[in-house]
């Protein structure tokens, strides 16, 4: 098995990231053999964060390995944070990420922190309860519709950070901006502080869609990053922004706005990212646009 630490004060080691190569799946490797392994670390004991990265062939799951921290879920104790997935396109791409059932695992870890999960084929969060969970991320190309209910219903009343990557039809979201606004109408998250609505190809719809939700009072951070925003979009946050003295930082990067609107975006008094802007194409009477993470 493959890993990398990360220490602090180069003393203690607090992060680790485990994945296997090529060879170790060809020689069988895979999630079940992936969790002895980690318990059998020696660093493993001295951890905080544990991050997970590729972990055998690519039409594996990862459900043995949420399993196995259900099942060991004492040795898993001291894990505050958790990645499920951390894989870049050259190992698997995001669309081909066979996710798992993550319905026990809140109970299993009620000192979690922190929970980010890349891709959303066969992901299940189920019922979610933490008292605990402060930032919840996932990263995916398509965010089922179920995934989303979930998250709409789950008691998280100290989450601070939410970052979803809405994503496309074809790879996943089946919904649209009524499926985003009623997230955020019937979401209850009085901590919440930052919140990302990303990667979506109705951008701009989304857009207007958060900027009418009841968050906009209290968060700090707006995260509408790697979609298909336009100066359509763009005008609404010029309008609506300036109405929320709360808000200290816009992330809009990865756009398809016109250079003028994103100076004038750039212009409000607070952090804003307007890069990387793209150009659209057109073909066959038609405009293009793509957000960022697809397949």
């Amino acid at each position: 098995m493959q890993f990398e630490l990360v220490e602090e004060d180069n003393i203690n080691v607090s992060k680790q990231t485990y994945y296997y190569d090529y060879e170790e799946y060809e020689d069988d490797k895979g999630p079940a053999t992936m969790i002895e392994e980690i318990l059998a670390h020696d660093a493993f004991p001295k951890l905080d964060e544990l991050v997970i990265g590729n972990w055998g062939a690519w039409d594996g799951s990862c459900q043995p390995i949420i399993d196995g921290i259900i099942e060991n879920k004492e040795k898993f104790s001291h894990i505050q944070k958790v990645f499920i997935g951390n894989m870049d396109y050259e190992a698997c791409e995001v669309s081909w990420i066979l996710q798992g059932n993550y319905s026990k695992l809140w109970a299993a870890m009620p000192q979690l922190r922190e929970l980010t999960i890349k891709g959303s084929n066969e992901l299940v969060l189920g019922e979610i309860c933490h008292e605990e969970l402060e930032a919840l991320t996932i990263i995916c190309g398509g965010l089922p519709v179920s995934v989303i209910q979930s998250i709409q219903n789950a008691k998280l009343p100290k989450l601070k950070k939410l970052l979803l990557f809405i994503g496309v039809e074809n790879y996943g979201f089946d919904g649209n901006e009524n499926t985003i606004k009623e997230l955020l109408a019937h979401a209850q998250f009085p901590e919440l502080t930052e919140l990302g609505i990303t990667d979506s190809e109705i951008q701009d719809e989304l857009t207007e869609v958060v900027l009418d939700s009841k968050f906009m009072e209290q968060i700090t951070t707006l995260d509408l990053s790697n979609g298909t925003l336009t100066d359509k979009g763009g005008a609404l946050l010029l309008e609506k922004i300036p109405q929320y003295p709360n808000i200290r930082k816009l992330d809009i990067h990865h756009n398809y706005l016109s250079v003028n609107m994103a100076k004038k975006l750039e212009a409000l008094p607070i952090e804003v990212d307007a890069s990387e802007i793209e150009q659209s194409w057109a073909h066959g009477g038609r405009i293009y646009m793509n957000a960022l993470l697809t397949e």
